[in-house]
């Protein structure tokens, strides 16, 4: 999809075109980025958490202060990366919506020129 405009006064964007240019496969491999960096993060942060976590009660257990604290760290943790898993699984669905926004915006245009075209034929 291409949107023709005219240059920014003060040379904000690039000079030599106006056009803004979409293309489906970028998106798509940042899509599948974001999606692909989601497992793999959700993998690796869960690595420690089940031994901190027992680590963390058996502290408790024997009395020690650390225990509480651990046990903190370890819920701090688990809300973090939900944060941080929740950001990129938005990227990723974000992109997923451009892309067929985009292929239905394509659509309209395309069907407004051809009827367009018609117009001017029946006139």
């Amino acid at each position: 999809m291409q949107l023709n405009q005219a240059p920014a006064a003060g040379g904000g964007g690039s000079a030599s075109s106006g056009d803004l240019v979409v293309h489906d496969d970028q998106l798509g491999k940042l899509g599948n980025t974001a999606y692909e960096l989601r497992q793999q993060f959700g993998t690796a942060s869960d690595f420690a958490r089940p031994s901190t976590f027992t680590a963390s009660i058996d502290l408790f257990n024997d009395g020690l202060d650390m225990g509480s604290a651990l046990t903190e760290l370890h819920d701090a943790w688990n809300s973090q990366t939900g944060t941080l898993k929740e950001a990129c699984a938005h990227i990723s669905n974000h992109f997923d919506f451009t892309r067929a926004q985009h292929s239905k915006d394509e659509v309209h245009i395309q069907t407004s020129i051809s009827v367009s075209k018609i117009d001017d034929y029946i006139k």
